[in-house]
């Protein structure tokens, strides 16, 4: 391979290496939300991409990411007691680790999002937060992100 060629897929991987993060979350009870958006917002300006998308991604199978109203904290009551009141802990479940509930929860919510960046910011409505959703801490949790810039920019 010439070297122009090996310079060039170097700085490729270095690159991709920029867009992409992982986020250490920490959790302090069994089910929380954790807002995330400033964390994910300062990603995106360390990015220094002004147009493109967001992708966001917990690997874990009893965790999972929502976007949703984040100024009333009593909005996040009420969906912690709904999922509780739809989904119970289960007693004698067939999953010997006690936390069927917790991936059940997870499925629900699901493990990823994607957000628009526009401007160099992310393109979130005038109330929505973007939340890491625990449904079996406490724990340390991995929260990836990869940005993806538009083709134009």
């Amino acid at each position: 391979m010439p070297e122009g060629d090996q310079s060039m897929k170097a700085n490729e991987k270095r690159r991709a290496s920029e867009l992409m993060q992982t986020l250490s979350v920490r959790t302090t009870r069994r089910t929380e939300r954790q807002d995330v958006t400033d964390q994910i917002a300062a990603a995106v300006r360390e990015s220094g991409n002004a147009e493109g998308v967001c992708y966001l991604y917990v690997p874990h199978t009893t965790a999972g990411l929502t976007i949703n109203e984040g100024y009333d904290p009593a909005v996040a009551q009420d969906i912690a007691a709904a999922f509780d009141r739809l989904v119970p802990v289960i007693a004698n479940s067939a999953h010997g680790e006690g936390n069927s509930d917790s991936h059940i929860k997870t499925a629900l919510v699901g493990s990823s999002q994607t957000v628009w960046i526009v401007s160099g910011e992310l393109a979130l409505g005038r109330w929505q937060r973007i939340f890491f959703a625990e449904f079996d801490g406490p724990r340390s949790r991995e929260l990836r992100v990869k940005i993806v810039p538009d083709a134009s920019s």
